[in-house]
């Protein structure tokens, strides 16, 4: 009996979740709302508003869904997931109330402090007449952050307090309270687990490249690139996240009766004191699922399946590739600003080519629809070598204008990371 799976979204993350899917042998028919030009190749498309439970819940019924996945953040928080189990779907992604750990970092730190999870010392500011006195009792560096959902960049990492300063005020005058939090020092790490109540499932971990520019130059993305697993990170460093933060985490969810079922995603800075929270996230990662996906080897339509339906503590254990994976985005002129869109892409129809910000023409002719347009994968037997695949693959694709970092992996290559 073949699995017919729904998946909602139309980024990076969601054509790598389908590839994924496409692999496993159970897996017989492939949805995706709204997609895009590439996983149109896989997978059959439906326009959908994935805001909208009405519409997504219609969408499941009509294809018959025997699953569904959640990709983005923003269905999630809106309740999507609650909407899809009670009109009987099985349904990869948190309900509304757990999904707040993502989307209120106010939330996240109050869930974290009853954990006992260790994270930056913060402070909520919803007054801008307190933002002046807050801002000195923070610093020399700076970290201010939008409370509500910025898709990656409501961030402002900085040593300059008149910029820091300017975010926040922004911030505030959007109406959204302002986080400010302390610095938090050492390699950032990106830990995907597969959550269903207090069952906790890791992932390899995976390294994502924030800023725009090579050697961490320029304003906060999305995310630029990403690389799996971490050479510098010890295996029993990754037991101790799991251990000392995902589970705590998972089972304060519980205690209070909004229990997590999906993709929970630790941002951890792993410091001289050890491993400490950045932030989490309610879904995959982009562009970290690109890479990590790209490396599992049992199937993911069978975890995926176990996860929403309450069967996690039954799946087997993950069995992973050897070697390393490295994902390299390609953005549109412009990015993060306001990105040029419409223009024509050539060679992104090869070997792991995964399609973010893309939309098939009038003419049938691939074209650039958002600021992340393609993530460029390469897989090797080690770091390098994945790295030297990803960069050919890059060579034969033209976008104009486009720019991508030409230094995914390489500081972790070179030896340059280390706790």
């Amino acid at each position: 009996m073949g699995v017919r799976v729904l998946v909602i979204g139309s980024g990076g993350r969601e054509h790598a979740l389908l590839l994924g899917l496409s692999r496993d042998p159970s897996v017989t028919d492939l949805h995706v709302a709204p997609g895009n030009a590439g996983t149109a190749a896989i997978a059959t498309t439906h326009a959908v508003d994935v805001a909208s439970a009405d519409a997504v819940v219609a969408l499941a019924r009509e294809i018959a869904a025997d699953l569904v996945v959640i990709g983005p953040e923003v269905p999630l928080v809106l309740g999507v997931a609650d909407a899809l189990r009670e009109a009987g779907f099985a349904t990869f992604g948190p309900g509304a109330q757990a999904a707040q750990i993502e989307g209120s970092k106010a939330f996240a730190k109050d869930v974290m402090a009853a954990a006992g999870v260790r994270t930056a010392r913060s402070e909520v500011v919803d007054n801008p007449a307190r933002l002046d006195a807050a801002l000195d009792r923070f610093g020399p560096t700076w970290v201010v952050k939008d409370d509500g959902l910025a898709a990656g960049k409501g961030v402002v990492v900085t040593t300059d307090r008149a910029a820091a300063r300017s975010h926040a005020a922004e911030c505030l005058e959007m109406g959204h309270p302002v986080l400010l939090e302390s610095f938090l020092d050492g390699p950032e790490v990106s830990l995907f687990c597969l959550v269903d109540g207090e069952t906790v499932v890791p992932l390899i971990p995976a390294q994502d490249h924030k800023r725009v520019g090579d050697n961490d130059a320029g304003p906060n993305t999305g995310g630029m690139g990403a690389y799996a697993p971490l050479p510098w990170l010890p295996d029993d460093v990754t037991r101790q996240i799991v251990d000392d933060v995902v589970k705590p985490v998972a089972a304060e969810l519980v205690r209070r009766g909004t229990p997590f079922s999906g993709l929970l995603y630790a941002g951890l800075a792993i410091g001289k004191d050890g491993p400490a929270v950045v932030e989490f996230n309610c879904r995959f990662g982009d562009p970290e699922t690109q890479a990590v996906l790209a490396l599992l080897r049992s199937p993911l339509g069978q975890a995926l399946n176990a996860t929403a339906t309450g069967t996690l503590a039954d799946l087997p254990p993950l069995e992973w590739a050897d070697g390393a994976a490295v994902v390299v985005v390609i953005a549109a002129e412009n990015y993060p600003g306001k990105p040029r869109t419409g223009d024509v892409i050539t060679g992104a129809g090869g070997e792991g080519v995964l399609h973010a910000g893309t939309a098939l023409g009038s003419d049938g002719q691939v074209v650039s629809s958002g600021g992340r347009v393609l993530g460029v994968l390469g897989v090797g037997a080690d770091l390098a070598e994945a790295r030297v695949q990803a960069y050919e693959r890059i060579d034969a694709i033209k976008l104009p204008g486009s720019h991508h970092r030409s230094d995914i992996g390489k500081a972790a290559l070179d030896g340059e990371i280390s706790i």
